[in-house]
Protein backbone atom coordinates (compact mmCIF):
# COMPACT_ATOMS: atom_id res chain seq x y z
CA UNK A 1 0.00 0.00 0.00
CA UNK A 2 1.36 3.46 -0.90
CA UNK A 3 0.99 6.73 0.96
CA UNK A 4 0.58 10.17 -0.60
CA UNK A 5 4.30 10.45 -1.36
CA UNK A 6 4.32 7.08 -3.10
CA UNK A 7 6.30 5.18 -0.44
CA UNK A 8 5.00 1.89 0.92
CA UNK A 9 3.25 1.89 4.31
CA UNK A 10 4.21 -1.26 6.18
CA UNK A 11 1.66 -2.56 8.70
CA UNK A 12 3.15 -5.22 10.97
CA UNK A 13 -0.04 -6.11 12.84
CA UNK A 14 -2.99 -5.40 10.52
CA UNK A 15 -5.46 -7.95 11.94
CA UNK A 16 -7.95 -7.05 14.66
CA UNK A 17 -10.34 -9.35 16.49
CA UNK A 18 -13.23 -7.48 18.10
CA UNK A 19 -15.23 -9.42 20.68
CA UNK A 20 -18.18 -8.04 22.67
CA UNK A 21 -17.90 -8.79 26.39
CA UNK A 22 -20.57 -11.19 27.76
CA UNK A 23 -22.72 -9.87 24.92
CA UNK A 24 -26.25 -11.09 25.71
CA UNK A 25 -25.86 -10.52 29.45
CA UNK A 26 -24.32 -7.08 28.90
CA UNK A 27 -27.28 -6.05 26.73
CA UNK A 28 -29.68 -7.12 29.49
CA UNK A 29 -27.71 -5.19 32.13
CA UNK A 30 -27.60 -2.15 29.89
CA UNK A 31 -31.36 -2.18 29.33
CA UNK A 32 -32.29 -2.90 32.97
CA UNK A 33 -30.29 -0.85 35.50
CA UNK A 34 -31.52 -3.13 38.30
CA UNK A 35 -29.38 -5.93 36.84
CA UNK A 36 -26.12 -4.01 36.86
CA UNK A 37 -23.52 -5.38 39.23
CA UNK A 38 -25.56 -8.55 39.81
CA UNK A 39 -24.82 -12.12 38.66
CA UNK A 40 -26.93 -12.43 35.50
CA UNK A 41 -27.28 -15.23 32.96
CA UNK A 42 -29.33 -15.42 29.78
CA UNK A 43 -31.04 -18.73 29.11
CA UNK A 44 -33.92 -21.02 29.96
CA UNK A 45 -35.06 -20.94 33.59
CA UNK A 46 -36.49 -24.48 33.58
CA UNK A 47 -34.73 -27.55 34.90
CA UNK A 48 -33.61 -28.36 31.36
CA UNK A 49 -32.40 -24.83 30.63
CA UNK A 50 -28.85 -24.04 29.55
CA UNK A 51 -26.79 -20.88 30.09
CA UNK A 52 -26.50 -18.99 26.80
CA UNK A 53 -24.42 -16.13 28.26
CA UNK A 54 -23.06 -15.23 31.69
CA UNK A 55 -22.20 -11.80 33.07
CA UNK A 56 -18.76 -11.31 34.58
CA UNK A 57 -20.36 -11.09 38.03
CA UNK A 58 -21.75 -14.62 37.55
CA UNK A 59 -18.45 -15.93 36.15
CA UNK A 60 -16.85 -15.34 39.54
CA UNK A 61 -18.93 -18.33 40.69
CA UNK A 62 -17.55 -20.51 37.90
CA UNK A 63 -20.64 -20.12 35.72
CA UNK A 64 -20.11 -20.20 31.96
CA UNK A 65 -22.06 -20.58 28.73
CA UNK A 66 -23.43 -24.06 27.88
CA UNK A 67 -23.60 -24.93 31.61
CA UNK A 68 -26.88 -26.57 32.71
CA UNK A 69 -28.99 -23.98 34.52
CA UNK A 70 -29.52 -26.31 37.47
CA UNK A 71 -25.78 -26.39 38.07
CA UNK A 72 -25.50 -22.61 37.65
CA UNK A 73 -28.18 -22.04 40.29
CA UNK A 74 -26.39 -24.37 42.67
CA UNK A 75 -23.21 -22.36 42.30
CA UNK A 76 -24.97 -19.05 42.82
CA UNK A 77 -28.36 -19.08 44.61
CA UNK A 78 -28.71 -15.32 43.96
CA UNK A 79 -28.39 -15.85 40.22
CA UNK A 80 -30.70 -13.72 38.05
CA UNK A 81 -31.97 -15.65 35.02
CA UNK A 82 -33.21 -13.63 32.03
CA UNK A 83 -34.93 -15.04 28.95
CA UNK A 84 -33.09 -14.30 25.72
CA UNK A 85 -34.26 -11.48 23.42
CA UNK A 86 -32.53 -12.49 20.22
CA UNK A 87 -34.18 -9.86 18.04
CA UNK A 88 -32.68 -7.19 20.32
CA UNK A 89 -29.25 -8.86 20.17
CA UNK A 90 -29.42 -8.93 16.36
CA UNK A 91 -30.24 -5.22 16.25
CA UNK A 92 -27.33 -4.37 18.54
CA UNK A 93 -25.05 -6.60 16.50
CA UNK A 94 -26.00 -4.74 13.31
CA UNK A 95 -25.02 -1.46 14.97
CA UNK A 96 -21.69 -2.88 16.12
CA UNK A 97 -20.89 -4.26 12.65
CA UNK A 98 -21.76 -0.86 11.18
CA UNK A 99 -19.12 0.71 13.45
CA UNK A 100 -16.54 -1.78 12.17
CA UNK A 101 -17.46 -1.21 8.51
CA UNK A 102 -17.07 2.54 9.04
CA UNK A 103 -13.38 1.73 9.59
CA UNK A 104 -12.83 -0.80 6.78
CA UNK A 105 -14.87 -2.92 4.37
CA UNK A 106 -12.64 -5.87 5.31
CA UNK A 107 -14.84 -7.18 8.13
CA UNK A 108 -15.44 -10.90 8.66
CA UNK A 109 -18.18 -11.56 11.24
CA UNK A 110 -17.85 -14.85 13.11
CA UNK A 111 -21.12 -14.51 15.02
CA UNK A 112 -23.35 -11.80 16.42
CA UNK A 113 -20.71 -10.64 18.89
CA UNK A 114 -17.30 -11.02 17.23
CA UNK A 115 -15.53 -10.21 13.98
CA UNK A 116 -12.11 -10.00 12.35
CA UNK A 117 -10.91 -6.84 10.60
CA UNK A 118 -8.00 -6.24 8.24
CA UNK A 119 -7.12 -2.55 8.73
CA UNK A 120 -4.02 -2.22 6.56
CA UNK A 121 -6.04 -0.08 4.14
CA UNK A 122 -7.30 2.20 6.93
CA UNK A 123 -4.05 3.29 8.59
CA UNK A 124 -3.62 6.38 6.42
CA UNK A 125 -7.00 7.65 7.57
CA UNK A 126 -7.10 6.53 11.19
CA UNK A 127 -3.51 5.85 12.22
CA UNK A 128 -1.77 2.60 13.27
CA UNK A 129 -3.78 -0.53 14.14
CA UNK A 130 -3.57 0.01 17.91
CA UNK A 131 -5.06 3.49 17.54
CA UNK A 132 -7.78 2.04 15.31
CA UNK A 133 -8.57 -0.60 17.94
CA UNK A 134 -8.88 2.08 20.60
CA UNK A 135 -11.14 4.10 18.30
CA UNK A 136 -13.38 1.05 17.77
CA UNK A 137 -13.74 0.46 21.50
CA UNK A 138 -14.67 4.11 22.09
CA UNK A 139 -17.11 4.22 19.18
CA UNK A 140 -18.85 0.97 20.17
CA UNK A 141 -19.22 2.30 23.70
CA UNK A 142 -20.65 5.58 22.36
CA UNK A 143 -23.04 3.99 19.85
CA UNK A 144 -24.41 1.01 21.80
CA UNK A 145 -23.19 1.67 25.37
CA UNK A 146 -21.49 -1.73 25.61
CA UNK A 147 -17.91 -2.84 26.24
CA UNK A 148 -15.80 -4.82 23.80
CA UNK A 149 -12.27 -6.22 23.81
CA UNK A 150 -9.84 -6.09 20.90
CA UNK A 151 -6.77 -8.10 19.97
CA UNK A 152 -4.23 -6.58 17.53
CA UNK A 153 -1.82 -8.99 15.85
CA UNK A 154 -0.20 -10.05 12.58
CA UNK A 155 -2.55 -13.06 12.17
CA UNK A 156 -6.16 -14.03 12.84
CA UNK A 157 -5.35 -16.76 15.35
CA UNK A 158 -3.15 -14.51 17.48
CA UNK A 159 -5.63 -11.61 17.31
CA UNK A 160 -8.39 -13.92 18.59
CA UNK A 161 -6.15 -15.18 21.38
CA UNK A 162 -5.33 -11.60 22.42
CA UNK A 163 -8.94 -10.40 22.51
CA UNK A 164 -9.75 -13.24 24.91
CA UNK A 165 -6.79 -12.33 27.13
CA UNK A 166 -7.77 -8.63 27.04
CA UNK A 167 -11.22 -9.24 28.55
CA UNK A 168 -13.12 -7.59 29.96
CA UNK A 169 -13.15 -4.22 28.21
CA UNK A 170 -9.49 -4.25 27.17
CA UNK A 171 -7.03 -4.02 24.30
CA UNK A 172 -3.97 -6.20 23.79
CA UNK A 173 -1.31 -5.86 21.08
CA UNK A 174 1.68 -8.06 20.26
CA UNK A 175 4.32 -6.75 17.83
CA UNK A 176 4.92 -9.21 14.98
CA UNK A 177 8.57 -9.72 15.94
CA UNK A 178 7.61 -10.87 19.45
CA UNK A 179 4.70 -13.20 18.65
CA UNK A 180 6.63 -16.50 18.50
CA UNK A 181 8.38 -16.00 21.83
CA UNK A 182 5.27 -14.71 23.59
CA UNK A 183 3.31 -17.75 22.44
CA UNK A 184 5.78 -20.30 23.82
CA UNK A 185 4.89 -20.27 27.56
CA UNK A 186 1.12 -20.27 26.98
CA UNK A 187 -0.88 -23.48 27.56
CA UNK A 188 -1.76 -25.64 24.56
CA UNK A 189 -5.45 -24.81 25.13
CA UNK A 190 -4.75 -21.22 24.01
CA UNK A 191 -4.32 -22.36 20.40
CA UNK A 192 -7.30 -21.81 18.12
CA UNK A 193 -8.71 -25.24 17.31
CA UNK A 194 -7.39 -27.03 20.41
CA UNK A 195 -10.59 -28.15 22.12
CA UNK A 196 -10.79 -29.93 25.50
CA UNK A 197 -10.39 -33.44 24.05
CA UNK A 198 -7.49 -32.38 21.83
CA UNK A 199 -5.76 -30.70 24.79
CA UNK A 200 -6.30 -33.81 26.90
CA UNK A 201 -4.65 -35.92 24.20
CA UNK A 202 -1.78 -33.46 23.75
CA UNK A 203 -1.08 -33.35 27.48
CA UNK A 204 -1.15 -37.14 27.67
CA UNK A 205 1.76 -37.12 25.19
CA UNK A 206 3.65 -34.41 27.08
CA UNK A 207 2.61 -31.34 25.05
CA UNK A 208 1.50 -28.92 27.78
CA UNK A 209 2.66 -25.61 26.27
CA UNK A 210 2.60 -23.98 22.85
CA UNK A 211 6.41 -23.96 22.87
CA UNK A 212 6.51 -27.74 23.23
CA UNK A 213 4.15 -28.07 20.27
CA UNK A 214 6.27 -25.70 18.19
CA UNK A 215 9.46 -27.62 18.97
CA UNK A 216 8.17 -31.07 18.07
CA UNK A 217 8.34 -32.61 14.63
CA UNK A 218 5.15 -32.00 12.65
CA UNK A 219 4.73 -35.68 11.75
CA UNK A 220 4.95 -36.61 15.43
CA UNK A 221 2.17 -34.14 16.23
CA UNK A 222 0.05 -35.47 13.35
CA UNK A 223 0.31 -38.98 14.76
CA UNK A 224 -1.06 -37.68 18.06
CA UNK A 225 -4.04 -35.59 16.85
CA UNK A 226 -4.44 -36.42 13.15
CA UNK A 227 -2.99 -35.07 9.93
CA UNK A 228 -5.09 -31.94 9.38
CA UNK A 229 -5.28 -30.76 13.00
CA UNK A 230 -1.65 -31.67 13.66
CA UNK A 231 -0.46 -29.56 10.74
CA UNK A 232 -2.69 -26.67 11.81
CA UNK A 233 -1.59 -26.66 15.44
CA UNK A 234 2.08 -26.98 14.47
CA UNK A 235 1.82 -23.88 12.26
CA UNK A 236 -0.19 -21.84 14.77
CA UNK A 237 2.29 -22.67 17.56
CA UNK A 238 4.99 -21.06 15.41
CA UNK A 239 2.90 -17.96 14.82
CA UNK A 240 2.09 -18.97 11.23
CA UNK A 241 -1.44 -18.41 10.00
CA UNK A 242 -1.94 -17.50 6.32
CA UNK A 243 -5.73 -17.17 6.55
CA UNK A 244 -6.95 -13.82 5.27
CA UNK A 245 -9.89 -11.80 6.54
CA UNK A 246 -12.77 -12.72 4.23
CA UNK A 247 -15.71 -10.28 4.15
CA UNK A 248 -19.17 -11.85 3.86
CA UNK A 249 -17.82 -15.38 4.03
CA UNK A 250 -20.62 -17.79 3.02
CA UNK A 251 -22.02 -20.07 5.70
CA UNK A 252 -20.30 -23.45 5.87
CA UNK A 253 -23.39 -25.13 7.30
CA UNK A 254 -26.95 -24.53 8.43
CA UNK A 255 -28.53 -26.37 11.35
CA UNK A 256 -31.37 -26.46 13.86
CA UNK A 257 -31.58 -28.12 17.27
CA UNK A 258 -34.25 -28.87 19.86
CA UNK A 259 -33.57 -29.38 23.57
CA UNK A 260 -36.51 -31.23 25.13
CA UNK A 261 -38.19 -30.30 28.40
CA UNK A 262 -38.25 -34.03 29.27
CA UNK A 263 -36.02 -36.76 27.88
CA UNK A 264 -37.59 -38.60 24.95
CA UNK A 265 -37.30 -42.33 24.27
CA UNK A 266 -40.19 -42.92 21.86
CA UNK A 267 -38.77 -43.51 18.35
CA UNK A 268 -41.86 -42.12 16.65
CA UNK A 269 -41.78 -38.92 18.68
CA UNK A 270 -38.08 -38.49 17.83
CA UNK A 271 -38.85 -39.03 14.15
CA UNK A 272 -41.49 -36.28 14.28
CA UNK A 273 -39.03 -33.88 15.89
CA UNK A 274 -36.49 -34.82 13.26
CA UNK A 275 -39.03 -33.97 10.56
CA UNK A 276 -39.70 -30.59 12.17
CA UNK A 277 -35.99 -29.77 12.35
CA UNK A 278 -35.28 -30.95 8.80
CA UNK A 279 -38.18 -28.84 7.54
CA UNK A 280 -36.73 -25.77 9.26
CA UNK A 281 -33.21 -26.36 7.88
CA UNK A 282 -34.48 -26.97 4.34
CA UNK A 283 -36.55 -23.80 4.38
CA UNK A 284 -33.54 -21.82 5.60
CA UNK A 285 -31.41 -23.30 2.80
CA UNK A 286 -33.93 -22.22 0.19
CA UNK A 287 -34.16 -18.72 1.65
CA UNK A 288 -30.38 -18.40 1.48
CA UNK A 289 -30.42 -19.86 -2.07
CA UNK A 290 -27.88 -22.52 -1.15
CA UNK A 291 -27.92 -26.31 -1.19
CA UNK A 292 -25.72 -28.86 0.57
CA UNK A 293 -24.38 -32.35 0.03
CA UNK A 294 -23.76 -33.50 3.62
CA UNK A 295 -26.60 -34.15 6.07
CA UNK A 296 -25.71 -34.51 9.76
CA UNK A 297 -27.78 -35.41 12.80
CA UNK A 298 -26.75 -34.74 16.40
CA UNK A 299 -28.13 -36.70 19.35
CA UNK A 300 -27.41 -35.79 22.97
CA UNK A 301 -28.45 -38.33 25.56
CA UNK A 302 -29.62 -37.79 29.14
CA UNK A 303 -26.05 -38.51 30.26
CA UNK A 304 -24.90 -35.52 28.11
CA UNK A 305 -22.99 -37.90 25.83
CA UNK A 306 -23.32 -36.54 22.28
CA UNK A 307 -23.01 -38.43 19.01
CA UNK A 308 -23.18 -37.20 15.42
CA UNK A 309 -23.74 -39.12 12.21
CA UNK A 310 -23.37 -37.81 8.65
CA UNK A 311 -24.09 -38.89 5.09
CA UNK A 312 -22.89 -37.23 1.90
CA UNK A 313 -25.20 -37.18 -1.12
CA UNK A 314 -24.22 -37.46 -4.75
CA UNK A 315 -25.82 -34.09 -5.54
CA UNK A 316 -26.52 -31.03 -3.35
CA UNK A 317 -30.07 -30.60 -2.08
CA UNK A 318 -32.28 -28.02 -0.42
CA UNK A 319 -35.39 -30.23 -0.49
CA UNK A 320 -37.19 -31.09 2.72
CA UNK A 321 -38.13 -34.67 1.82
CA UNK A 322 -34.53 -35.57 0.88
CA UNK A 323 -33.08 -34.11 4.09
CA UNK A 324 -35.82 -35.87 6.10
CA UNK A 325 -35.12 -39.22 4.42
CA UNK A 326 -31.39 -39.06 5.07
CA UNK A 327 -31.84 -37.80 8.64
CA UNK A 328 -34.26 -40.58 9.50
CA UNK A 329 -31.97 -43.21 8.02
CA UNK A 330 -29.09 -41.89 10.13
CA UNK A 331 -31.30 -41.93 13.24
CA UNK A 332 -32.51 -45.47 12.54
CA UNK A 333 -28.93 -46.66 12.05
CA UNK A 334 -28.13 -45.58 15.63
CA UNK A 335 -30.51 -48.29 16.94
CA UNK A 336 -31.30 -46.27 20.05
CA UNK A 337 -33.60 -48.91 21.59
CA UNK A 338 -35.46 -46.54 23.92
CA UNK A 339 -32.36 -44.58 24.91
CA UNK A 340 -33.32 -41.31 26.64
CA UNK A 341 -32.60 -38.36 24.33
CA UNK A 342 -32.14 -34.82 25.64
CA UNK A 343 -31.34 -32.96 22.38
CA UNK A 344 -31.79 -33.61 18.69
CA UNK A 345 -30.26 -31.64 15.81
CA UNK A 346 -30.17 -31.64 12.01
CA UNK A 347 -27.60 -29.85 9.87
CA UNK A 348 -26.60 -29.55 6.23
CA UNK A 349 -23.05 -28.67 5.14
CA UNK A 350 -20.82 -28.64 2.04
CA UNK A 351 -22.93 -25.74 0.81
CA UNK A 352 -22.98 -24.21 -2.63
CA UNK A 353 -25.27 -22.20 -4.88
CA UNK A 354 -28.73 -23.72 -5.09
CA UNK A 355 -28.60 -23.70 -8.89
CA UNK A 356 -26.29 -26.70 -8.66
CA UNK A 357 -29.14 -28.66 -7.07
CA UNK A 358 -31.41 -27.93 -10.04
CA UNK A 359 -29.20 -29.43 -12.76
CA UNK A 360 -30.83 -32.30 -14.63
CA UNK A 361 -29.21 -35.74 -14.63
CA UNK A 362 -29.80 -38.75 -16.89
CA UNK A 363 -30.62 -40.96 -13.90
CA UNK A 364 -33.66 -39.72 -12.01
CA UNK A 365 -33.95 -41.07 -8.43
CA UNK A 366 -37.28 -41.73 -6.75
CA UNK A 367 -36.87 -38.60 -4.61
CA UNK A 368 -36.74 -36.45 -7.75
CA UNK A 369 -40.55 -36.47 -8.13
CA UNK A 370 -41.27 -32.85 -9.21
CA UNK A 371 -44.31 -32.78 -6.92
CA UNK A 372 -41.97 -32.60 -3.90
CA UNK A 373 -40.38 -29.46 -5.30
CA UNK A 374 -43.80 -27.96 -6.00
CA UNK A 375 -44.83 -28.76 -2.40
CA UNK A 376 -41.75 -27.03 -0.99
CA UNK A 377 -42.42 -23.97 -3.14
CA UNK A 378 -46.01 -23.74 -1.85
CA UNK A 379 -44.89 -24.16 1.77
CA UNK A 380 -42.25 -21.44 1.31
CA UNK A 381 -44.75 -18.99 -0.17
CA UNK A 382 -47.23 -19.57 2.65
CA UNK A 383 -44.50 -19.26 5.29
CA UNK A 384 -43.22 -16.04 3.74
CA UNK A 385 -46.67 -14.53 3.73
CA UNK A 386 -47.82 -15.70 7.17
CA UNK A 387 -44.55 -15.71 9.12
CA UNK A 388 -43.57 -19.40 9.13
CA UNK A 389 -47.11 -20.46 10.06
CA UNK A 390 -49.42 -22.25 7.69
CA UNK A 391 -48.57 -25.45 5.79
CA UNK A 392 -46.75 -28.36 7.40
CA UNK A 393 -46.65 -32.15 7.41
CA UNK A 394 -49.78 -33.93 8.69
CA UNK A 395 -47.75 -35.88 11.26
CA UNK A 396 -46.84 -32.59 12.97
CA UNK A 397 -50.32 -31.11 13.22
CA UNK A 398 -51.18 -32.62 16.61
CA UNK A 399 -47.65 -32.95 17.96
CA UNK A 400 -48.27 -31.80 21.54
CA UNK A 401 -44.79 -32.84 22.66
CA UNK A 402 -43.08 -30.40 20.32
CA UNK A 403 -40.99 -27.62 21.82
CA UNK A 404 -39.50 -24.71 19.88
CA UNK A 405 -35.92 -25.46 18.82
CA UNK A 406 -33.25 -23.78 20.92
CA UNK A 407 -31.55 -20.95 19.01
CA UNK A 408 -28.53 -22.19 17.04
CA UNK A 409 -25.64 -20.14 15.77
CA UNK A 410 -27.53 -19.61 12.49
CA UNK A 411 -30.60 -18.38 14.40
CA UNK A 412 -28.41 -15.87 16.23
CA UNK A 413 -26.34 -14.84 13.20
Amino acid sequence: MSNASGSVVEVGEPILHVDMDAFYASVEQRDDPALRGRPVVVGGAGDRGVVAAASYESRRFGIHSAMPMVQARRRCPELVIVAGRFEVYREVSHEVMAVLRDITPWVEPLSLDEAFLDVRGAVRLFGPPVRIADRIRSEVRRRVDLPCSVGVAPTKSVAKLLSARAKPDGLLHWPAAEVTERLRPLPAAALWGAGPRTVERLEAYGFATIGQIADTDRRTLQRVVGDALGAQLHALARGEDPRAVTPSEPARSLSAEATFEDDLDDPEVLRRHLLRLAEKVARRLRRAEVAGRTVTIKVRFASFETVTRSATLGEPTDRTHEIVAVSRRLLDDLRLERARVRLLGVGVSNLGAATAARQLTLEVPETADPRWEELDDVVDRVAERFGDVGVSYASLLDDDEATPPAPTREDRG
